[in-house]
């Protein structure tokens, strides 16, 4: 592999396969600023994309940015090219979450496992749709557990009492949101055909997936409130896989690290021919979202639920173009 020459047009071509990330709502919540002298790209998480009401503290902002993040890495890898990030735990907005400067790679330096997940970036969409009730084999598990772990996170799959205890817990939120309704929710959801063929964010409505006749996956209904077509409705899982993202603690910098585990765990499950889903629910309570910690493993906090199985692998949601979040400085 041939190291690519770092110039305007590789930038772009790496934020074009950063901004492919998921981010909650898909509001893409994230900036770029290339300064051509040191080769560096600042990655700042944009406030005027955050969620006031479920994402008070900008948690899931941080996780957003931290998908991002893996992109870009995997992308500079991919092409040839070492990228060395430093993160900033600071949550003054002003100031980038990382920073990344790069080089020229001596192919020995390569790291060919996230170079290897390359071709993903384009193909991880997020599915809402059933899955079947085919387990996924446990030498995968513990390779999408690995994937997590080199990011500085944890990756587990509850069973029996504690995924009973989530589902519960993911279901108590659901029902509250759907009394309550949710401002952010409401913005992000692009419906009618207009708006969710044309909008660069959000939600569009081909992608909400079939109405949840019977099961327990913890599938949102992003429809709820909204004139859609009739989507259909359909049987889900009746034992649902769920991946429970925790890191040590509970900061900016561990939010960063949580995204990009999320993200190369996703990125591996895709390559695998796992579909995935997220439920955030229960995360977006403040006084649900420590119930949902394992005490008998002792993780630390919780920072991301994934629905994973076998099943469509879903629709590609709308991206920003790397020009629209992408600013360049000598």
């Amino acid at each position: 592999m041939s190291a690519a020459v770092i110039n305007d047009t590789t930038v772009t071509e790496l934020v074009g396969d950063a901004v492919a990330a998921p981010s909650m709502h898909n509001a893409q919540p994230w900036r770029f600023l290339y300064h051509r002298r040191d080769r560096t790209i600042d990655l700042y998480a944009d406030p005027l994309r955050a969620m006031p009401t479920a994402d008070p503290e900008g948690r899931a902002l941080r996780i957003g940015c931290g998908a991002a993040l893996l992109n870009l890495r995997v992308a500079a890898w991919h092409a040839g090219l070492c990228p060395e990030v430093s993160v900033s735990g600071e949550r003054d907005a002003s100031e980038p979450v990382a920073t990344v400067r790069l080089r020229e790679a001596a192919p020995h330096e390569i790291d060919h496992d996230l170079a290897g997940l390359y071709e993903m970036i384009g193909q991880r969409h997020t599915s809402r749709y059933p899955y079947a009730e085919e387990p996924l084999p446990d030498r995968l598990r513990q390779r999408l557990s690995g994937q997590a772990q080199a990011e500085g996170a944890m990756l587990s799959f509850p069973t029996g009492w504690h995924l009973a205890l989530l589902l519960d817990v993911i279901e108590e939120a659901e029902s509250d949101s759907a009394y309550t309704g949710d401002p952010d929710e409401r913005k992000w959801v692009r419906t009618g055909t207009a708006e969710s063929d044309t909008a660069p964010d959000g939600i569009p409505e081909y992608s909400l997936g079939a109405r949840k006749r019977e099961g327990r996956a913890p599938v949102r209904d992003f429809a709820r409130g909204h004139a859609v077509t009739d989507r259909g409705a359909a049987a889900f899982e009746r034992t649902p896989q769920l991946a429970v993202v925790s890191t040590q603690d509970d900061d900016p910098g561990e939010w960063l690290a949580a995204g990009q585990a999320m993200e190369r765990v996703l990125l591996l499950a895709t390559r695998e021919g796992v579909a995935s889903s997220f439920a955030t629910q229960a995360l977006e309570r403040s006084h649900l979202r420590w119930l949902l910690r394992d005490p008998v493993r002792g993780a630390g906090p919780v920072q991301m639920i994934l629905r994973l199985g076998y099943g469509p692998m879903g629709a590609r949601t709308p991206r920003r173009a790397a020009r629209d979040v992408l600013e360049i400085t000598p």
